[in-house]
């Protein structure tokens, strides 16, 4: 799991408390006047690696070649899911870096936006 310190984060534990944070996302998303479909369908590809990276649960030092396979995995039209797994990476190293980002998380990642 976790020793106490940003970068001990496994990418399954960082992926769940990710998945958590996603419904202050979609609240945002919901209230838009505008057409959110392309919204939609993102947060749904980010979603799917979310998933199958906590049910996985590859070691940190493997995370980002974890993430390079799944886009080979979606063969010509990798598009879409490169630009998820690009954020996703993203964001995991900003939370090996950031304690403020890391605590946010493990706090449930609070939002007003996810209520209701």
């Amino acid at each position: 799991m976790t020793d106490g310190s940003p970068s001990r984060c496994r990418p399954a534990v960082f992926c769940r408390q990710l998945l958590e944070a996603a419904a202050a996302s979609e609240g945002r998303r919901r209230r838009r006047a505008r057409d959110t479909r392309p919204d939609s369908i993102g947060l749904s590809l980010k979603r799917c690696l979310l998933e199958r990276a906590a049910r996985e649960d590859p070691e940190p030092e493997a995370f980002e070649a974890w993430l390079v396979a799944r886009c080979l995995e979606a063969g010509p039209a990798d598009g879409p899911v490169r630009a998820m797994a690009q954020s996703l990476l993203e964001e995991w190293r900003l939370a090996t870096e950031s304690v403020g980002l890391k605590e946010w998380l493990e706090r449930g990642a609070p939002s007003d936006d996810a209520a209701g």
